[in-house]
């Protein structure tokens, strides 16, 4: 996911975003204190999903997370959803869920958004991700930037 988000920066700063990224050795809570320490407009987490062992390797889809009572983390939510569809390769298969009980989203000030961007177990569907970081990337930068109600801008 770290590739992902590498691949947002030159997006982000081509439409004059300006944006933090946590460290890889950070931990749960010290995002989300990090993230409250902060006073941000947004808070975008980016994860792969698994499956439960039952189902390991079978699942697909994207999963796009926000706090239920946060209409502006549902906006977020859903123009990351609409962007996804379009390079996503089961547009049917990106879902929106308000979740209450993932601590990224309940616990951060700014609205928050969580994506599964899709299931890391799955062979084919983890070669897609690997595949597809740069559209992945942009299809994110460009949902940030339309929450902003800018232009986005290519680099």
């Amino acid at each position: 996911m770290y590739l992902i988000a590498d691949a947002m920066e030159p997006y982000l700063r081509a439409n004059n975003i300006d944006f933090d990224r946590n460290q890889p050795e950070m931990t749960l809570a010290q995002v989300i204190n990090d993230s409250n320490a902060q006073n941000y407009d947004l808070h975008l987490a980016i994860h792969s999903n698994a499956s439960p062992e039952s189902s390991a390797g079978r699942n697909t889809g994207a999963e796009i997370y926000y706090y239920p009572s946060s209409a502006k983390g549902k906006q977020f939510a859903e123009t990351i959803a609409n962007n996804y569809k379009s390079v996503y390769r089961e547009p049917g298969s990106v879902r929106v869920i308000p979740s209450g009980s993932l601590a990224e989203l309940r616990r951060t000030k700014a609205p928050a958004v969580l994506i599964e961007v899709g299931y890391h177990d799955n062979r084919q569907e983890a070669q897609w991700i690997r595949d597809n970081i740069d559209n992945i990337a942009r299809s994110l930068a460009k949902s940030v930037t339309e929450y902003f109600n800018r232009e986005f801008k290519e680099p």
